[in-house]
């Protein structure tokens, strides 16, 4: 049996499990059903552990040996609520196409400086000598080579980029001309004309990118974030883009976002910078992929039920 949350994309998983497992929809059923149904599940489908399954229904689960989340990420999981012989695992790769395309959709708008001359003309100033940025011959390095970074790598490759690739491993089969783990974070930030960050927001990598490691980069790099805020100093990035007009950044995602009844907010004037492009945590959302997400979930949760190998497990130990 496995349970999946009540979202209209999750219903694709009932195609994925059909004749393998009973799928029950939690949201509809009251709260004494909702706790039954969990108990008797095998693995289970969600969002947010900690608030669609209640910690008190997960120690009467014993037969819960996998929650597996829509989203990519797991630093949203409280893992002190969640009994250490269930898995978690995140949804590794299922937005990686889209985010990919709104990392080089940054970089491009960044390095062609295109906010900054539209709003130059608007200004009656028609700056043509200045030159600008390519991606051809260009170090572009990549924290976090997973799905995001992959994919990332593949378009940034069409145009001529030279790709340094930090993982876990310091190993992949992607033509890279470095790999590296995060023990070679300096010598790969010295290097980046493009620094990518797609990591996951864990122990080792909260304010993992600071007012040091932004010294070692060239005045000329370019950043983008499309992982989570916080793995990058808020302050210490304000300062350093104020201090180096050269130093360009894309931010997609925020430290202080819209969710348990926060509301968007910023510490520092960052949209008086010139030199910064924002958009609203939103490189993921385009037509179709909520489905395709669900039906990723689905198939992971397929292996688990059959005893295969289940992808993107999470370790506690990052979280805790």
């Amino acid at each position: 049996m496995t349970y999946a949350a009540d979202h209209d994309y999750a219903k694709v998983s009932t195609e994925v499990l059909d004749g393998e497992a009973e799928v029950i929809f939690l949201q509809p059923l009251p709260d004494d059903e909702r706790a039954a149904a969990v108990g008797r599940a095998s693995a289970a489908i969600c969002w947010n552990a900690g608030r669609e399954l209640p910690a008190s229904a997960l120690e009467q689960a014993t037969s819960l040996g996998l929650i597996q989340l829509l989203s990519a990420g797991a630093d949203g999981v409280d893992f002190t609520q969640i009994p250490a012989r269930i898995k978690v695992a995140g949804n590794v790769g299922a937005y990686a196409k889209p985010m990919a395309e709104h990392v080089l959709a940054m970089t491009l708008a960044l390095a062609r400086r295109l906010t900054e001359r539209h709003a130059q003309l608007t200004a009656g100033v028609f700056n043509q000598q200045e030159p600008l940025f390519t991606l051809d011959g260009a170090v572009v390095a990549i924290l976090g080579f997973g799905g995001i970074g992959t994919a990332t790598a593949r378009l940034m490759r069409a145009f001529g980029a030279r790709i340094h690739a930090v993982n876990s491993s310091g190993m992949t089969s992607e033509p890279v001309e470095f790999a590296g783990t995060l023990a070679d974070l300096d010598q790969v930030l010295a290097a980046a004309d493009v620094l990518v960050v797609s990591l996951p927001l864990t122990n080792s990598t909260r304010g993992l990118i600071g007012a040091r490691e932004l010294g070692l980069m060239k005045p000329s790099a370019i950043l983008v974030n499309v992982a989570r805020g916080a793995i990058i100093d808020e302050q210490a990035l304000y300062e350093h883009l104020a201090a180096s007009p050269g130093f360009h950044a894309g931010i997609d995602t925020w430290w202080q976002e819209p969710r348990a009844g926060r509301t968007f907010g910023v510490g520092f004037p960052f949209f008086s910078l010139p030199n910064l492009l924002g958009s609203p945590h939103n490189s993921g959302i385009v037509p179709g992929v909520m489905p395709g997400a669900a039906k990723m979930a689905a198939q992971n949760v397929l292996r688990h039920l059959r005893g295969e190998k289940v992808t993107g497990i999470m370790r506690r130990e990052n979280y805790l």
